[in-house]
């Protein structure tokens, strides 16, 4: 029987499914990009949550590619790649995978690392880098172990124009610590941190309702409500053009652990992921 890894990050078969849209979107995108000529583009992949680019199963602990290595190996590749973590020690084994790997398609020189929280990080170094003027495009990855993204990266994100983005929306995270059923045994800090990642308070409008109860008592609303609702905040306050529906992601008890959004600017790009969506879906439920 094989020893399980216990030196490695975790991940269930929903985060596997989550890894395996990314990098057949990441496929197209860096494909599409590389052959367009009129006006020549400068294509960059952003990964906000990195990791240490590998991953143990949750039932064998058998080795997975992460989101940073799978990026990396794609072909054609990225022209710029900026991988962010807070967790130094992830950061630096990933920088020491890729420095030790030179054979791939990217160039290693390409490569920007940071050890730093990815909320300041990307408004003041990295999505600079991106901008529409400059005929640069990014392919951005939020992917936040929980509520630790902050809705100004996502505004500014969409404001920018140039960077379509794949997001972790944690309702496991904001159910558990946040959406109680009473309000009062809430903690402030949570109420903070669940503000921050929406935008303001306006999820207590989505997440409590007393319509539709014969006593007017206050009750708590649907995960698909809030997911909807936060869509909706995609496109009208971020400014995203497109919006597909996100995709669920369940973990082996069918509760759902987080949705899986995409956004964008372009049609095309929106049709592609319906389509990858759509294909995976099955496999999330």
């Amino acid at each position: 029987m094989r020893k399980k890894r216990t030196d490695l990050s975790e991940i269930g078969p929903w985060s596997e499914i989550k890894l395996d849209i990314i990098r057949e979107y990441g496929a197209a995108y860096s494909s599409i990009l590389s052959s367009q000529t009129k006006p020549r583009l400068k294509h960059v992949y952003i990964d906000a949550f990195s990791g240490a680019g590998f991953h143990a199963t949750k039932d064998e602990g058998s080795l997975v590619l992460g989101s940073p290595t799978r990026a990396l190996f794609l072909d054609p590749p990225f022209k710029e790649y900026h991988f962010i973590d807070l967790d130094k020690g992830s950061i630096e084994t990933l920088r020491e995978l890729v420095h030790s790997h030179t054979t791939g398609p990217y160039d290693p020189n390409s490569v920007h690392f940071y050890n730093a929280d990815c909320n300041r990080i990307l408004l003041t170094d990295v999505l600079p880098r991106v901008k529409y003027e400059d005929y640069r495009r990014g392919l951005c990855l939020l992917d936040p172990y929980g509520l630790d993204l902050e809705w100004q990266v996502i505004e500014s994100a969409g404001a920018m124009q140039s960077i379509e983005i794949f997001l972790n929306f944690p309702i496991a995270d904001m159910n558990r610590n946040v959406l109680r059923r009473d309000r009062s045994k809430v903690e402030p800090s949570q109420i903070q941190r669940m503000s921050r990642y929406w935008g303001d308070d306006s999820w207590k409008e989505v997440a409590y309702s007393r319509e539709g109860n014969l006593f007017g008592w206050e009750e708590k609303t649907t995960n698909e409500a809030m997911a909807d609702a936060f869509r909706q905040r995609l496109r009208k306050k971020a400014g995203f053009a497109y919006v597909p529906d996100p995709v669920p992601m369940r973990n082996s008890k069918k509760a759902i652990v987080y949705y899986l959004f995409f956004a964008s600017q372009k049609p095309v790009a929106s049709k592609i992921v319906r389509e990858i969506f759509e294909k995976y879906r099955k496999r999330a439920v």
